[in-house]
């Protein structure tokens, strides 16, 4: 078994996610037989010692029927209202289910907005450190009520690997009706399974595939998720969900990807993946040199440009010459003063304005 395998394995907190397609029947209609099952594979790892936080999709889904919808809505006001109805009968499944167990259930509703604002991001990771403290079962849903984005592409994934970094979690497994990543979608012909990604090379010549009409997710969703996850330090397991009991006892099936060495700090993670540019500063190259190979702060004296209404605190985008961005950071300054210090070397500005616009420490490279 490999390294990374047996990290999904042995992991003492574990963030799963539940797709649309595993809570559903093939016409799209929610299936509480299906959820059910999902709880005894979930309850077999809470027993053997793990820590576990849901992320489930089907909140839409689940509300067709009591709606007495035939199918999935495709305009937003509908999808918004199937999810209201929806998520009480979704939380209200996930309870039963546990309830067989003795274990009471939690509902966070989010959407990836909340992890952009850091005090928002900061209550969240709060919220669900409680709820594991109390014993209780986490079940984090996108909250479909209000998102728009979210619903039409699939950030459930997305908001997965947040959510296992927001946790700490040792692991992520994603289950939906993908059973692993293939070089080709496997429903239109010959495809290979790639049984693990450690590396850029083993993404050579994959070809991912759009999602179903059943979810919003698909296979460009969940291999951008787990490469996030894994960039964050967190090992990814996706596996389908018939496959539940066996992915979360030997991590035996799908397709495993293997974290980064060194766990990105919560700081770090949230500048790069979570938080909303709110504007962007054009560097000139020695000064992209500085903050890429150097790791050294960027200072007034390498910005040529500023664009946008952002005050000190907020994340901006850092460009090259040719306007690609090459990084993100936390800003020091508003954009009407940095404004006026663009281009002058430190020495020639007052004494309260010779920070660096971007301090290392709150800089990564994209």
């Amino acid at each position: 078994m490999s390294g990374a395998r047996e990290a999904v394995r042995s992991a003492r907190s574990v963030v799963v996610k539940v797709g649309t397609t595993a809570l559903t029947t093939e016409t799209g209609m929610f299936d509480e037989s299906r959820l059910a099952g999902l709880v005894e594979a979930i309850e077999g790892r809470m027993k053997a010692g793990s820590d576990v936080v849901i992320v489930s999709s089907g909140a839409i889904a689940a509300g067709l029927k009591p709606l007495g919808l035939t199918r999935r809505p495709t305009d937003l006001a509908t999808k918004q209202a199937a999810a209201s109805v929806g998520q009480v009968a979704l939380v209200n499944s996930w309870s039963a289910a546990f309830a067989r167990f003795g274990r009471t259930v939690g509902q966070v509703l989010l959407t990836a907005h909340d992890f952009s604002m850091r005090a928002s991001h900061t209550n969240a990771q709060r919220t669900l450190d409680r709820l594991r403290a109390l014993h209780a079962v986490a079940i984090v849903n996108e909250n479909d009520t209000i998102a728009t984005n979210e619903i039409r592409f699939g950030d459930n994934d997305r908001l997965s690997a947040l959510v296992a970094h927001l946790v700490g979690a040792d692991a992520l497994v994603l289950l939906s009706d993908i059973d692993g990543l293939y070089d080709a979608d496997p429903r239109k012909g010959q495809a290979n399974l790639v049984p693990e990604v450690s590396g850029p090379a083993d993404l050579s010549g994959v070809v991912a595939g759009e999602g179903s009409h059943l979810g919003t997710g698909g296979m460009v969703s969940k291999l951008s998720s787990a490469l996030l996850a894994a960039d964050a330090g967190v090992p990814v397991l996706l596996a389908a969900a018939t496959d539940a009991a066996t992915a979360l006892s030997d991590a035996s099936v799908g397709t495993v990807f293997a974290p980064r060495a060194e766990r990105m700090s919560a700081r770090r993670f949230w500048v790069r993946h979570a938080a909303d540019a709110a504007g962007t500063l054009t560097l000139d190259a020695g000064a992209v040199r500085a903050v890429l190979a150097e790791r050294r702060s960027l200072l007034a004296a390498g910005v040529t440009a500023v664009a946008g209404q952002f005050s000190g605190g907020d994340v901006v985008e850092l460009c090259g010459p040719d306007a690609a961005v090459v990084a993100r950071g936390v800003v020091a300054y508003d954009a009407t003063e940095l404004a006026t210090m663009i281009g002058r070397s430190t020495a020639d500005l007052p004494p309260d304005a010779r920070r660096p616009v971007v301090h290392a420490d709150d800089l990564v490279a994209v």
